[in-house]
Formats: C-alpha cells, sequence, structure tokens
C-alpha cells in the first residue's frame, strides 16, 4: 500500500479524537431555585412573617388582647430608658452574659486539660462531668433550688463540716442570689464546654508538642505558644455559644428565683415574660424583647470577627 506524502497509518491503540461538538453545555452552578421553595416559604411563615409583625406592635400600646391599639412610635423604647426595672434587667443579662462566659469556659477547659491526660479513670470523669449538661434545664434549676434553700443540703454540708458561718440564704439574699444562678448554669453547662475544648485538644498534633519539650518549653510554656493558638476554632465555638446563652437565659432564672429577690436577677428575658404576661403590656415586651435581639446580634457578630481574626492570624 502507498501511502500519500505527510500521510500515517492509523494507530489502533489510539483512536483519533472524536469531532467537536457545535457549542458547549452550559455547567450548572447549583439545584434549581424551586427546590428551597418549600423550605423557604415554611420559615417566611414560621419565623419572618411573625418577626416583622413582632417588630410592629413594639411600636404599639397593644395589650395582648384588644384588637383597637394606637401607635406610639418609639413611645416605649423611651419609656425603656426612664424604667429603672429595665435598665436594671439590662445591666444583670449583661453581667450574667460576661460572668458566664468568663467562668464557664475557664473552668471547661481546665477540666479538658484535666481529662486529656493518660488517667485510667479519664473516660468515666468525661461522662461524669459532661451528664449535667444533658439535664434538662429546668430539673436542674428546680434541683439547685432545693439545695441552696435555707434548710437546703448546702447548708446543711457548711454546718457539719463547721462552717456554720458561711449559712446564707443563697437564693433570697438580693447580694447573693445572682451569683447563685450564675453557678448553677456555670455548673451545669461547664461540662458542654469541656467536650468542645477536649475535641481541639485531641486534634493538637504530638509531634509539635515533643519538638517543644525537645526545645526546653515548660507545660505551661507549651501550653500558651502552641495549644493554645491551636485552639482558636474551639474557642470561638464556647465563646459564642456562651454569650449567646447567656444574654437570652430564661429558665433557670425564672426557676430559681423568678428574678427576684425584688428585681435583683431579673433578666431581660424574665422582664419581657412579666410584662407581657403579668401587666398585660404586650407593646412594651415586644419592645424589650427587640432590644434583646439587638444585643444579641451586636455580641454575637463583634464577637466573630475578633475571633475568626484571631483564627486565620493562626493559619
Amino acid at each position: 500500500m502507498t501511502l500519500a506524502p505527510n500521510e500515517q497509518l492509523p494507530n489502533r491503540d489510539h483512536p483519533p479524537d472524536p469531532a467537536p461538538t457545535s457549542a458547549p453545555r452550559r455547567a450548572r452552578t447549583g439545584p434549581p431555585w424551586w427546590f428551597m421553595a418549600p423550605a423557604l416559604l415554611l420559615f417566611a411563615f414560621v419565623v419572618l412573617v411573625p418577626s416583622a409583625r413582632g417588630v410592629y406592635y413594639a411600636f404599639t400600646d397593644w395589650d395582648g388582647l384588644n384588637p383597637h391599639y394606637a401607635l406610639v412610635g418609639f413611645g416605649n423604647f423611651t419609656d425603656m430608658l426612664r424604667d429603672e426595672d429595665a435598665v436594671q434587667a439590662i445591666w444583670h443579662t449583661l453581667l450574667i452574659a460576661v460572668s458566664i462566659t468568663v467562668v464557664q469556659n475557664a473552668v471547661g477547659l481546665l477540666l479538658a486539660l484535666g481529662v486529656n491526660t493518660a488517667i485510667k479513670s479519664r473516660n468515666l470523669l468525661r461522662v461524669f462531668l459532661f451528664a449535667p449538661a444533658v439535664v434538662t434545664p429546668i430539673v436542674t434549676a428546680y434541683l439547685w433550688r432545693n439545695l441552696l434553700g435555707t434548710d437546703g443540703a448546702v447548708n446543711s454540708l457548711l454546718g457539719a463540716v463547721g462552717l456554720g458561718s458561711w449559712e446564707q440564704d443563697w437564693l433570697g439574699s438580693p447580694d447573693l442570689a445572682l451569683w447563685a444562678v450564675v453557678g448553677v448554669i456555670v455548673w451545669q453547662f461547664a461540662g458542654y464546654s469541656m467536650v468542645i475544648f477536649l475535641a481541639g485538644l485531641q486534634s493538637v498534633p504530638h509531634e509539635i508538642l515533643e519538638a517543644a519539650a525537645l526545645d526546653g518549653a515548660g507545660p505551661v510554656r507549651r501550653f500558651w505558644s502552641v495549644t493554645r493558638p491551636l485552639l482558636a476554632p474551639a474557642f470561638t465555638i464556647n465563646l459564642m455559644l456562651s454569650i449567646i446563652g447567656g444574654i437570652k437565659l430564661f429558665d433557670q432564672v425564672f426557676a430559681l428565683t423568678g428574678g427576684g429577690p425584688g428585681h435583683a436577677t431579673d433578666t431581660l428575658s424574665t422582664l419581657i415574660y412579666k410584662d407581657a404576661f403579668a401587666l398585660g403590656e404586650f407593646g412594651y415586651s415586644i419592645a424589650l424583647a427587640v432590644v434583646l435581639t439587638i444585643i444579641v446580634a451586636i455580641a454575637s457578630t463583634g464577637q466573630y470577627f475578633v475571633l475568626a481574626r484571631s483564627e486565620r492570624a493562626v493559619q
């Protein structure tokens, strides 16, 4: 067989490329939007519409029952600034949130460092320390309400060990009730923070810690210079959950003290409940709820950006 110039025999192992199609197909960037329509409609019906309607009622004098109400503009918000109970509730809310965030995460980190060692009972300790976090908050509150009573187990224990002078009306004293509430919440959720920190500690490479030890770094130096920066994601999660949970706190406060004695432990959440269902001032209570939402949004957003910046610095 004679070949023409520049002609080659066909390669049977590698067949020629197919002819290109006339036009490439358009790549899909995601599922059709109508797949999300049912979920979006449900979310709008359950969350967005009631929220928008609630914001509208914050500018009225609605009592919750009467269909006739009047617009008062920013009257509810200006009344809030003159209301000593509302100002005190805002202060208590911020104080509880900051206290819980600091103490709970400090205790959780210490517990995580303790159970991350090679002790034989570490698994049992992890379960024991995390157990309070899975108990319903209202059950925990009623349990501690009995323990902290004037005739409760705490005072009985103090008297039994010779510390009778330390016995207090823990939930009935205006100076102690708020800190008793903080202590109960820390007791319940420190184990939750511990689990998140423990997951972060177990993700720290042992090679880095061993290299730091060979360089002469002690335990404290290894934690501060090696472990702590690598725990940035765990810190972000724990701090966000703690600050948001502390600002929205209601169950434990209401079950432990009901906001008392007087208004010594009232938070924005308990004051919202009282103004709405005890006093019938729904418009004013919704205005308080709007302020609570704004505080949560500002605190969580600011904290997120600060912690995200620290995470990027580590990376």
